[in-house]
């Protein structure tokens, strides 16, 4: 609260890049943040994609979250390079880094994202899943060595699924954004068009009911995406690698392919707050994932 004798505080704006190994809780954190699931999630490593803004307004701060890609180590090809050269784009442009981790699963692909951050610019640890280790204490021993190697600017512990401490690290970023305008209006939660997010929201509910049946070698294709009054009318494609894939996904007599675009097109009413009109079929691209023009057509 301000008074005659108190100046306001300066509105302050920038971006945010969320980086980390594969399945730390990158998106998670970014949706708890925004109040609303933006970016998608599952236990799969390669979940996310996409670089994707998600934006974060206050009544004195307009943060600017760049949800990234985990880092890829394995499976090299023409998609995971692209992905990979996603991350290292973001860290170069961005106003802060948050580094995430688990407390529980410190290992080599975390310190191979470590040796990446940029010494240009404030960098904080942000351990996630503090809870599950119980008092504070418990942490220290466990980041000491990552503190040890690189100089974080704040080291802040949080449980993205619980929603806790994470006022706290909107605090310490807001530190470190630059003192200007918002770049967004305040009711904007993404840069990103319905016609992208429904795409993400299909290959999420793929990956979360086909397990590791399709790995890795699955994307959506929206092919149509019309617009009568209040109603969405989408036709989306799963493009596949394998032609023995496609019987996997689509099930028998159809019922796994129903079962995830159910699920995604009620994900989709929540999120564009109308009704949707969903088609969706499988078709197979062989080689898709280590073919550029492929990439290309896919948006990546």
């Amino acid at each position: 609260m301000t008074t005659e004798n108190t100046p306001a505080s300066p509105f302050r704006c920038g971006t945010v890049a969320i980086v980390g190994r594969p399945n730390v809780g990158k998106s998670t954190l970014l949706n708890h943040i925004l109040g609303l699931k933006l970016s998608i999630t599952s236990r799969k490593a390669q979940t996310t994609r996409h670089r994707l803004l998600g934006i974060h307004t206050t009544d004195d701060t307009q943060y600017l979250f760049v949800d990234t890609p985990g880092f890829q180590q394995k499976h090299v090809n023409a998609l995971n390079r692209s992905l990979n050269k996603t991350v290292t784009q973001v860290l170069a442009e961005v106003d802060v880094v948050l580094f995430v981790i688990e407390p529980m699963h410190l290992g080599e692909a975390d310190r191979l994202v470590l040796n990446m951050l940029p010494r240009n610019k404030p960098v904080l640890l942000v351990v996630n899943k503090a809870d599950l280790m119980g008092d504070k204490g418990n942490l220290l021993p466990l980041i000491q060595d990552f503190d040890l190697e690189f100089p974080f600017t704040a080291i802040v512990p949080v449980s993205a699924k619980k929603n806790l401490y994470l006022d706290e690290l909107l605090h310490a970023v807001r530190q470190h954004l630059p003192e200007q305008e918002a770049m967004y209006g305040e009711d904007e939660l993404t840069d990103k068009n319905e016609r992208f997010l429904a795409a993400e929201l299909l290959r999420e509910k793929a990956f979360r009911f086909l397990g590791d049946e399709v790995p890795y070698s699955i994307a959506v294709e929206i092919e149509k995406f019309e617009m009568e009054g209040n109603l969405r009318r989408i036709h989306a494609a799963f493009i596949v690698d394998k032609e023995s894939q496609k019987p996997m996904l689509i099930g028998k007599g159809g019922a796994k392919l129903k079962q995830i675009s159910t699920e995604a097109r009620q994900d989709m009413e929540n999120l564009f707050g109308g009704k949707v009109w969903l088609e969706t079929w499988v078709k197979v691209k062989g080689g898709w994932a280590d073919d550029e023009r492929a990439l290309k057509s896919l948006g990546y």
